[in-house]
């Protein structure tokens, strides 16, 4: 699968992905002791919504688009929860009509105070270049343009000691999934509290069951996988979800996460087909749930 993320921002998929981030991000600040993120497959940072790649999909219409329209219609806790990420996404655009998407460092950036850090890599030139030109003002921020994995094992751990990886590969090359799992196993040995995100696309649902039984042998407090259906996984060639690995996360997110997720999976999912299953993956035990009725 390639997923070159200027044909997808602001779709199902980023929804899902920067919402949880947030969730991360805020519960991160609730500790005066400064933090840093990592993002070792940073992409452009921002992403034009009239650009003629986004055009070719226009599949943030059916994702922060229709968020947005739909808003009103969550309930009171779940626009709470989501009130960070959506403040960030409405900054971007001055407070005016959604024109553009933030990427995850822009996302983080706004998100984060001024005692923060952020390390956003990427080794694409081309992609490496706009993504300065989106953050490399802030002085927060450090751009490195390395391999991501290399660039994992460099970062970590953080001296601050505290702090949040995202790892979000573009899928271009077979064997991604592996290498998030090796990505996880090396990262937790330098850096045992770190907190670890991994985004991954869903179109096997039998594939993906498979490599989360192997990551039970990470080695970490608690593992998550979060796993969001537009729809049954049953033609393996199409995109049908997407999914977090979530290690050291807060004590507060799965909580977040029943409320969230029913009621996100009613606004973008297929009409009575969607649903969402979250994993403990030490245990093998998982809950499924089907849209919150709106």
């Amino acid at each position: 699968m390639n997923y070159r993320h200027a044909f997808h921002a602001g779709n199902f998929a980023d929804v899902i992905k920067h919402a949880v981030l947030a969730r991360v991000i805020d519960y991160m600040k609730r500790k005066d002791a400064p933090f840093r993120v990592i993002d070792t497959h940073a992409g452009t940072g921002r992403y034009d919504l009239a650009s003629a790649e986004a055009g070719k999909t226009n599949e943030w219409q059916d994702g922060i688009g229709r968020l947005l329209q739909q808003e009103a219609r969550l309930s009171v806790r779940a626009r709470e929860l989501l009130k960070p990420y959506l403040e960030a996404v409405s900054a971007e655009n001055g407070g005016g009509v959604l024109k553009r998407y933030p990427g995850s460092p822009r996302l983080a950036l706004r998100l984060m105070r001024p005692s923060d850090r952020l390390v956003a890599n990427e080794l694409h030139p081309e992609d490496a270049k706009a993504l300065k030109a989106a953050i490399g003002k802030d002085r927060r921020a450090r751009l490195l343009t390395i391999d991501a994995w290399a660039a994992l094992r460099a970062q970590l751990p953080p001296k601050e000691r505290r702090g949040l990886i995202l790892i979000d590969p573009p899928f271009e090359q077979p064997g991604e999934l592996d290498r998030i799992r090796e990505g996880l196993t090396e990262g937790l040995k330098r850096f045992a509290t770190g907190t670890f995100v991994a985004w991954y696309p869903i179109k096997d649902g039998r594939q993906i069951e498979r490599w989360q039984r192997t990551l039970a042998a990470i080695k970490a407090d608690k593992v998550l996988a979060i796993d969001f259906f537009l729809r049954k996984p049953a033609d393996p060639e199409r995109l049908n979800g997407c999914g977090l690995i979530v290690v050291n996360g807060p004590y507060t997110l799965q909580d977040e996460l029943d409320t969230l997720l029913p009621e996100l999976i009613g606004v973008l999912a297929e009409e009575g087909r969607g649903y969402f299953k979250i994993t403990d993956v030490f245990s093998g035990k998982s809950r499924v749930e089907p849209a919150s009725p709106r």
